[in-house]
């Protein structure tokens, strides 16, 4: 896939040696106990197999370079249950570093999503997000994601129980 390019950023498909930026940003984002239900620091080596499971013409895991050429955001589909009936549905995660927050590349990546969902046969997108990360809610709320269920306190992060918020969207033309 050549690297698409709308506003000011540009992403293109991970390369293995995107790996450890791609954790380091994940990792960055598990203090704030907003993004992740890991409560400690995951290692490069225990996202390998997950790395391999993101396949260019099914389920894509994106980055986007900074200036510098370091990596300051992914964007991942991933399977959603991991059953052949639900093959057209797919979950996005997306992780930024934290300098390039709220600049827009959450949202360039999310349209982006959207509109090449169709190319891997991909009807439905869904989002996993805390209920305390309104940011996040509000980013997919901005693309018509409605709010598909609400898991009322199935997390716990330091001993406070935390929502799960699923939102989704269908995409026209599949």
């Amino acid at each position: 896939m050549a690297s698409n390019t709308l506003s000011t950023f540009t992403h293109r498909l991970a390369q293995l040696e995107d790996l450890n930026a791609i954790v380091a940003i994940y990792n960055s984002t598990i203090a704030s106990r907003m993004v992740t239900a890991d409560t400690e620091e995951i290692s490069v080596a225990s996202r390998l197999n997950w790395f391999h499971d993101h396949t260019p013409e099914k389920r894509p895991l994106w980055v986007v370079e900074g200036e510098g050429g370091q990596i300051i955001g992914w964007l991942s589909f991933s399977n959603f249950y991991g059953r052949p009936a639900y093959s057209g549905t797919a979950e996005l995660s997306i992780y930024l570093h934290e300098s390039t927050r709220r600049q827009g590349l959450g949202r360039y990546l999310l349209e982006q999503a959207i509109l090449f969902a169709p190319q891997i046969q991909v009807h439905t997108l869904l989002g996993f997000i805390f209920g305390h990360n309104v940011p996040s809610m509000n980013l997919f709320a901005s693309f018509n994601f409605e709010i598909w269920a609400n898991m009322p306190r199935v997390a716990n992060l330091d001993g406070i129980e935390r929502d799960l918020i699923i939102f989704g969207k269908r995409i026209d033309g599949t």
